[in-house]
């Protein structure tokens, strides 16, 4: 015996529903977002430890807000920048300089200043600063 149901009385079978592809998506965004943390966890590893003793052993960086190499050096120690010595030379609104600086006598920034009152005129990667500073312990990736 044939189905001898007329064509148009059939049910066709839906797509997916609403919930399912709700599913889907969220888990796209769920994983798209955790490439992308992996990404970033790659890129700039937590030097919270580091930069903490950096503080500890009184390394200094000046710098301007509007410096393109002082954004580059901060961008290195990614989240964990917020625990370097940092000190901003640049007056918001104006290309003066905070007097503390022109005190200190930078000239180039940024400027790193480690114990002893030796001094780098440039970015450093995170190596050089680790041994002039004797901060180790850094994170290997």
């Amino acid at each position: 015996m044939a189905d001898e149901t007329p064509e148009s009385q059939r049910k066709v079978a839906q797509p997916t529903t609403s919930g399912t592809r709700v599913l889907v998506i969220g888990l796209i965004i769920v994983s798209a977002f955790a490439i992308w943390a992996f990404w970033l966890r790659r890129r700039y590893p937590d030097y919270d430890a580091f930069a903490q003793c950096l503080a500890a052993k009184q390394v200094k960086m000046y710098g301007l807000y509007w410096c393109t190499h002082c954004a580059d050096q901060k961008k290195m120690f990614g989240s964990s920048f917020q625990y370097v010595p940092y000190i901003e030379c640049g007056v918001k609104g104006s290309r003066q300089e905070q007097p503390q600086c022109v005190q200190a006598n930078v000239k180039n920034f940024p400027t790193w200043e480690f114990p002893g009152g030796s001094r780098h005129e440039g970015v450093l990667p995170i190596k050089d600063i680790s041994e002039r500073s004797g901060c180790g312990g850094l994170p290997h990736f």
